[in-house]
């Protein structure tokens, strides 16, 4: 039997209910085609809320806390085993475009850092430099969220072998010299946008890989809708805010939940005793919005989605075009979710709400994985490393701890895993908590802390009513704190094979 390929195709800050087909107010045909051509699993999670932890989860097939790369800012590091090295080894290709995000911002002689200033933006670098990068045998990268001013490498080589010398007026330089006024619509033509980019350089990897009939273990990797909010004509009018559905905050619903969530609603809250390390905290800070700009952020982001499923349309298209489709795993997911005025929060942190922690997530192997069909059965991203290569007959390295999920993506089995494990951590010494779920129950520990989160998600799905201080779910809180304990001890690495009583 002929070994399928894989393409993941992947969003940024996607949250869960931002497609069509769930969401009537949004327009995404193309991930629409792909929920009917494919399976949609609407309990799938990520390993941590933030770019980098996730991202490195992704290819590793192991937690933040296992591989190292546990908060933005942090580096995975080179000699960590990763899935597309397993795949090179099986004798496929292996690519990544778009974004990587392995590597931080900042280089230092101890952990070098190939996505810092100022390898960043030597385009001379980058027109000779293809990889090898974390086992992808070809890499073409970006590194920046709309108009940011990280813009450079492959990317910014594109636009200019497109004509557009003038790119730096589209993006903030270092030093942060811009039009203020900028919002929303985002004066950057579309056709050097850089879905059109991921889209164009994904199609022409495919061709390639059609032509020499070489199997491939491909990551078209999209920076959107992670803000800035900006999008291009005709995306940023698509939507009327006035006609969408804006999510708000319950009155009362923090009064039972930890001191940082009420926090969020005030004016000029004080977290300063959680940024001792100089360095902000995702999310601790006021998420107060003037009413006119929270509906517009939302048209946007909703604009945004709308133009990057464009493109997934293109890379679809593609697939059909070359006879590939049938022969693909494609799987469609994002790294981490998103608020957008959900319980009074905006963007991302240390709040983890579904909204932030769950994923969209869909699998279409035409022929193999059930058609328009939908599944509540708990999938993680780690889980994604080990169930490409099991499809694929390969190996799965011990060290891998996510869970093989293939049984569940062909719907010979019912589910892999009973619960799903989310991490985030800042510093040590500020903000580090562990959610555990499961069908129907989240609980949420802070390390050092007496408070904490339990959410009924059956009989609560909007997490309203915090029950952790409740006397009457006492017994409940007990065996959760169990059932967490002994998921975080199963977080290890398999051992190797009993094969002897002595």
């Amino acid at each position: 039997m002929k070994r399928p390929n894989i393409l993941l195709i992947t969003s940024d800050q996607q949250h869960w209910d931002t497609i069509g087909m769930f969401n009537s107010e949004l327009h995404t045909p193309n991930l629409d085609r792909l929920v009917k051509e494919g399976t949609a699993f609407t309990r799938a999670y990520c390993p941590n809320p933030t770019c980098t932890p996730s991202r490195a989860s992704m290819i590793t097939g192991m937690y933040p806390s296992q591989h190292g790369a546990w908060t933005l800012g942090t580096k995975l590091l080179e000699d960590r085993r990763t899935v597309a090295e397993d795949f090179a080894a099986g004798g496929y290709k292996t690519a990544l475009i778009g974004k990587a995000h392995f590597q931080p911002l900042r280089s230092t002689e101890q952990y070098p850092s190939l996505e810092a200033y100022p390898a960043l933006q030597d385009l001379d670098y980058w027109r000779r430099f293809h990889g090898p990068f974390y086992g992808f045998d070809h890499v073409e990268l970006a590194r920046n969220h709309t108009n940011e001013a990280h813009v450079g490498q492959h990317y910014a080589i594109w636009m200019e072998e497109k004509g557009c010398t003038n790119w730096r007026d589209y993006f903030l330089t270092p030093t942060g010299t811009m039009d203020p006024s900028i919002k929303h619509t985002w004066p950057i033509p579309e056709e050097v946008h850089y879905d059109t980019w991921i889209a164009e350089r994904t199609n022409a990897l495919l061709e390639q890989y059609k032509s020499a009939e070489e199997p491939f273990f491909l990551w078209s990797s999209f920076f959107d809708p992670h803000p800035a909010y900006l999008v291009p004509e005709p995306w940023d009018s698509m939507y009327d805010p006035e006609k969408l559905t804006i999510p708000s905050v319950t009155p009362g619903e923090h009064e039972r939940n930890p001191p940082h969530f009420g926090m969020t609603q005030e004016v000029k809250p004080d977290f300063s005793h959680l940024k001792e390390t100089g360095h902000g905290i995702h999310g601790y800070g006021s998420h107060l919005l003037p009413e006119a700009e929270r509906k517009q952020l939302v048209a946007t982001y909703y604009g945004m989605i709308s133009l990057m499923d464009k493109y997934i349309g293109k890379i679809l298209d593609k697939l059909d075009e070359l006879d590939l489709t049938n022969e693909t795993v494609l799987v469609f997911t994002t790294d981490h979710g998103h608020f957008f005025g959900q319980h009074g929060l905006q963007y991302k942190g240390g709040f983890h709400y579904e909204d932030l922690i769950k994923l969209p997530f869909i699998v279409r192997y035409p022929g193999h994985v059930p058609e328009g069909k939908q599944s509540s059965a708990i999938q993680s991203l780690v889980d994604l490393a080990p169930t490409f290569l099991s499809l694929c007959g390969m190996e799965v390295p011990a060290v891998m701890t996510g869970v093989d999920q293939s049984a569940v993506w062909l719907g010979t089995e019912e589910r892999a895993r009973d619960h799903a494990i989310c991490e985030f951590r800042h510093e040590p010494t500020t903000i580090h908590q562990k959610t555990y779920v499961d069908q129907r129950y989240k609980i949420t520990v802070y390390y050092n802390q007496t408070y904490g989160e339990i959410f009924d998600l059956e009989n609560d799905p909007q997490e309203l009513n915090n029950l952790w201080d409740d006397p009457a779910y006492l017994a409940l809180k007990s065996e959760l704190l169990l059932k967490y304990a002994w998921a975080e001890l199963g977080k290890e690495p398999m051992p190797m094979p009993r094969i002897w009583h002595a």
